[in-house]
């Protein structure tokens, strides 16, 4: 399918076009600054945008208020449909946030609720004891996801309810024509809820794409009930800062074996090194010389590679007093650097070579320091050299007439090949 071939670009949509925090209803055209970024998106060589949520909302947007109109701070829906066609006439692909779990206390049934109480033709859309109280003191009960109640969870059980999300989201690839959906905390929904979505998405179009957001690990499920295409890989995703930071690549190792040797075998894991919810990889790693080499790592690894925006061009966050805020900024316009030249050198390689879009893995050399590891397709075989220490490290491979893809040179053989201090390398084996 065409999203394990693909690399992604995150974008955090409300703060990405400057939207206040608040939703005040007035309509500002503010997705349209994204077509000031299309040239950057096709030359950077991205396949696909997952746009964090988009829809009408009371606050950051998992909150929802309407699934059916986009953010009034964002603009209006024939705004949308100009970025989505301009994404798909540059061969970019279109996967939405899908809030399914929670609404906000916006949403439109939950506010007939507040108004009506038990005569709301809406009570049953939630988990609600009219003989209780919530903490906004609405003289009834209900269950808030996680103990956020601003968060009001949505009784999937209901009929009426799963009509409603798959209107929605039939609405979505009719005017839209997204491609796939990222099912907000996946881990929170229904097995049987996301099987039901990809079989009705699926009949819609035959190679959409469901990707769920898991946590933590041994999430199998997901595959073999839920149906998903993929799952978010934290467990990857810790693996690389964490194994970049302490030097020791055993980690790393371990965790591609667990995933892809034991857990996930035959899958494909959606990998990133940073996203809305976590630190920048920038503020993260330890010593920012090792930046471009995670990114040779996330583009090399068995995965399907998305960049957070901004990130590209060593964009740095941190959590701050429990707010997101920073790890979510406003941009106008690119500003690529020479790590985004780097990068896009990276997507490239990865975009042209299967071997790194679909090769199986097979550890070559592994120290605290040092990794090296090839992926193999068919008759491509391409091996990565990643030296972490501050001093060269020789490798010898049983490997004859090699090519590296990112110096763009030719070796005629991998023995006493000398890997530069801090460096990583792409080598193509020419048979």
């Amino acid at each position: 399918m065409w999203f394990n071939e693909s690399v992604f670009y995150q974008i955090y949509t409300l703060n990405f076009c400057g939207a206040p925090r608040d939703n005040d209803g007035i309509v500002e055209h503010r997705i349209l600054r994204l077509n000031d970024f299309m040239d950057y998106f096709e030359d950077l060589g991205i396949n696909a945008i997952y746009f964090n949520p988009v829809f009408s909302s009371d606050h950051h947007g998992y909150d929802t208020r309407d699934y059916c109109k986009i953010d009034e701070r964002l603009g209006t829906n024939e705004d949308f449909i100009e970025i989505c066609k301009n994404l798909h006439d540059r061969g970019m692909r279109v996967v939405l946030d899908g809030v399914f779990n929670h609404v906000g206390r916006g949403f439109f049934a939950f506010q007939d609720v507040l108004n009506n109480r038990e005569n709301s033709q809406y009570k049953n859309w939630f988990r609600i004891d009219f003989n209780g109280n919530s903490p906004y003191n609405d003289g009834f009960y209900y269950e808030g996801w996680e103990g956020h109640y601003e968060l009001v969870k949505l009784n999937l059980d209901y009929p009426d309810v799963q009509n409603y999300l798959l209107s929605a989201v039939d609405y979505w690839i009719d005017a839209f024509d997204i491609d796939g959906i990222r099912l907000d905390v996946a881990y929170s929904l229904p097995r049987w809820f996301m099987a039901m979505l990809k079989d009705h998405c699926r009949q819609k179009k035959a190679d959409f794409f469901l990707l769920g957001e898991v946590l933590g690990d041994n999430a199998g499920y997901m595959f073999s009930e839920a149906h998903l295409d993929s799952i978010t890989d934290y467990p990857g995703f810790k693996g690389l800062w964490s194994s970049f930071n302490s030097l020791n690549m055993f980690e790393m190792a371990h965790t591609i074996k667990r995933n892809y040797g034991e857990m996930y075998r035959g899958q494909t894991l959606f990998s990133f090194v940073d996203n809305h919810d976590v630190e920048r990889i920038a503020s993260k790693l330890t010593d920012l010389e090792k930046l471009p080499l995670i990114y040779g790592m996330l583009f090399s690894l068995p995965g399907i590679p998305c960049i957070y925006y901004g990130s590209e061009w060593g964009q740095t966050g941190k959590k701050e007093q429990g707010s997101d805020a920073s790890l979510r900024p406003e941009y106008e316009k690119p500003l690529p650097n020479d790590l985004t030249k780097y990068i896009k050198k990276l997507v490239e390689i990865r975009n042209k070579y299967k071997a790194l879009q679909l090769g199986e893995y097979n550890e070559r050399i592994l120290t605290n320091k040092q990794f090296v590891f090839e992926r193999v397709f068919e008759n491509q075989k391409i091996i990565i050299a990643l030296n972490l220490d501050e001093n060269e490290y020789t490798i010898s491979l049983n490997e004859q007439k090699a090519h590296s893809l990112i110096e763009n040179i030719s070796i005629d053989s991998l023995n006493n090949v000398i890997l530069p201090p801090k460096s990583i390398q792409y080598y193509l084996i020419e048979n």
